[in-house]
């Protein structure tokens, strides 16, 4: 079946509905890369005991999958469930600049101060009350 380019230019999203935020025709490409770039990124600089980078390789991974399966837009986001692919794009583009800055931050080490006892007593829920 051949499509024509009236039909195929039809069925592509004209807006995302977000104000600053354009449609991006290149953004499963995109997406593709960025997911990459990410894993590369926290294999690089985090540890393999961080529970930081186990959570960013397991929730990247899972997406990447879906991204490497789907060409359709509106499926990946549909699977994904966490917004419009140009969304996508935002988010992942965000998670590889934390990955640098959890990199300085070194979040996954020790505290260089105890905490005070008792500091977490106040999450605790109350006796009950008769």
């Amino acid at each position: 079946m051949r499509i024509t380019r009236a039909l195929f230019q039809a069925t592509q999203k004209v807006t995302t509905g977000i104000v600053g935020l354009p449609v991006n025709p290149n953004a499963r490409p995109q997406l593709l890369g960025l997911y990459k770039k990410t894993l590369e990124e926290v294999k690089a600089k985090i540890p393999e005991s961080a529970v930081y980078r186990q959570s960013v390789e397991a929730i990247t991974t899972q997406r990447l999958k879906i991204v490497e399966q789907n060409e359709d837009t509106e499926k990946i986001e549909e699977l994904i469930n966490c917004g419009q692919i140009e969304e996508l794009i935002d988010q992942a583009e965000d998670e590889i600049k934390l990955v640098s800055r959890m990199a300085e931050w070194k979040a996954w080490e020790a505290l260089e101060v105890s905490i005070p006892p008792r500091q977490w007593e106040y999450f605790k829920k109350a006796p009950a009350t008769e």
